[in-house]
């Protein structure tokens, strides 16, 4: 009994030293490892944040080109007949949105949503607006068609797009 009464006399405080130093060092692994941690958060963002902001002036840019006022100025030509001019418009638009899909990877799903919704709502009005003008008229008619039915929008598609986009980059940085 003795032995084992000096057993535990040195067994108790060598355990409770063991114990101490066992927290000691997991304190110090585990601010280690976060220093780590911030070190390679820090070096992804001085990375990542070009591309992110690359990829929110793309889409600003995408955006600015798709609107009718620019689209038309840009693409009409007086020899296209409204039908020429309706499928040259819809294939630009599509052009430009497949230029930009994988731009949808740095921002958020309800901006990409709105990108879309905007992008969507162009076609639609170039679509639509071609039908109510002849098909081999001129394509004047139908940019004129177009101008009139986006300026009775309300609110504007390609403004709230570009309004959410430039929203969630001022939030992020």
């Amino acid at each position: 009994m003795e032995l084992l009464q000096e057993l535990l006399k040195v067994l108790l405080p060598a355990l409770a030293v063991l114990y101490a130093m066992y927290l000691v060092v997991k304190s110090f692994l585990d601010k280690e490892m976060e220093k780590k941690i911030l070190d390679v958060r820090s070096k992804n963002a001085e990375i990542i944040l070009p591309v992110r902001m690359q990829a929110y002036e793309r889409i600003c840019l995408f955006l600015e080109r798709i609107t009718p006022n620019n689209l038309l100025i840009r693409l009409n030509d007086g020899s296209y007949t409204a039908r020429q001019f309706q499928q040259i418009l819809v294939s630009e638009v599509r052009d430009e949105f497949n230029h930009n899909l994988s731009q949808q990877l740095y921002m958020s799903d309800d901006a990409w949503i709105m990108v879309k919704n905007a992008m969507q709502e162009v076609i639609s009005v170039i679509n639509e607006s071609a039908k109510e003008v002849d098909p081999e008229g001129k394509s004047i008619e139908l940019s004129r068609r177009i101008f009139e039915k986006m300026l009775a929008k309300d609110p504007d598609p390609i403004q709230q797009a570009l309004t959410e986009v430039k929203d969630e980059l001022r939030r992020i940085y």
